[in-house]
């Protein structure tokens, strides 16, 4: 049934297609004389969504012109059987251009809604209320024992280079080839036994041993600071969302308090009205 609406949907995408010059748009079938275009692919792509798109090349191409033909000779033998004048047909028509059009609008909205300058005033009173966590920047050697921990300590307090016995000995890979380097990282990140020492520590002090579910560490601080605050463009697509959603949210509630609704149960009853929010 989903392929039949799918088919039907697609079927007047088609019928009002735009002509596009053949030049660009070359023919791909024909299926009784009517032609089938490279634009009719896109669009069908367009519409099939990741179902298509996870398909080779090749065989996307003969799964949408297969899509594309049966689009027309089902159409076809539609309209021969007169499915377009049944009851049926115009109730699921209704249905299909009420939901274009709610996403039409509700598009047009959103588009009103989200101005550059709604999106930055947004971003700034957003950043106005982060309150400013702190990070630590450190680095570590991580081995399998107490005894291996003691010993690097050891080294290190008597000059050994950090940076390089974590190359030498750590068992972190996503650490050890840079000697160690953590990064920023805020308390969150990292697992609670590393981070609580961590975050003791004064810069560039080392610890005692710490032993967490990977093993035994050795930290040393090496910076402290206050979280910087994500740019506009780092958090732009969020914000986007977030005002659409809001704008469309209030435009429904503002056509629902303006609007008499009545509801009736299965024995067809009225339902008492829900009380209006303050």
């Amino acid at each position: 049934m989903k392929t039949l609406v799918r088919l039907a949907a697609f079927a007047v995408l088609l019928a009002v297609a735009t002509p596009v010059h053949a030049q660009n748009d070359p023919v791909v079938a024909k299926v009784n004389g009517k032609e089938v275009r490279q634009s009719d692919l896109n669009a069908a792509e367009d519409e099939l969504g990741a179902g298509a798109a996870q398909l080779p090349a090749d065989a996307r191409r003969d799964y949408l012109i297969s899509y594309l033909v049966d689009t027309i000779l089902i159409t076809k033998a539609a309209e021969d059987n007169k499915t377009a004048d049944t009851e049926e047909f115009k109730k699921k028509l209704a249905a299909a251009r009420n939901k274009v059009l709610m996403e039409v609008f509700l598009t047009q909205e959103a588009k009103k809604a989200a101005t550059d300058a709604e999106l930055h005033k947004v971003y700034d009173e957003a950043i106005k209320q982060t309150s400013s966590e702190e990070e630590v920047s450190a680095r570590h050697i991580l081995v399998e024992t107490e005894d291996e921990a003691k010993q690097v300590l050891a080294d290190l307090k008597k000059g050994g280079d950090f940076a390089k016995i974590a190359k030498e000995r750590s068992k972190d890979p996503g650490s050890k080839d840079n000697g160690g380097d953590l990064g920023f990282f805020t308390k969150d990140q990292m697992v609670p036994e590393f981070a609580e020492a961590a975050y003791k520590l004064d810069k560039g002090q080392l610890s005692e041993p710490v032993k967490s579910q990977f093993g035994w560490h050795i930290i040393r601080l090496d910076d402290r600071r206050k979280k910087p605050a994500p740019t506009f463009e780092q958090v732009k697509d969020q914000v986007e969302t977030f005002v659409v959603r809001k704008a469309q949210t209030e435009m429904i509630q503002k056509l629902r308090a303006e609007a008499k609704i009545e509801k009736f149960d299965k024995d067809g009853k009225p339902v008492a009205a829900e009380p209006a929010k303050k």
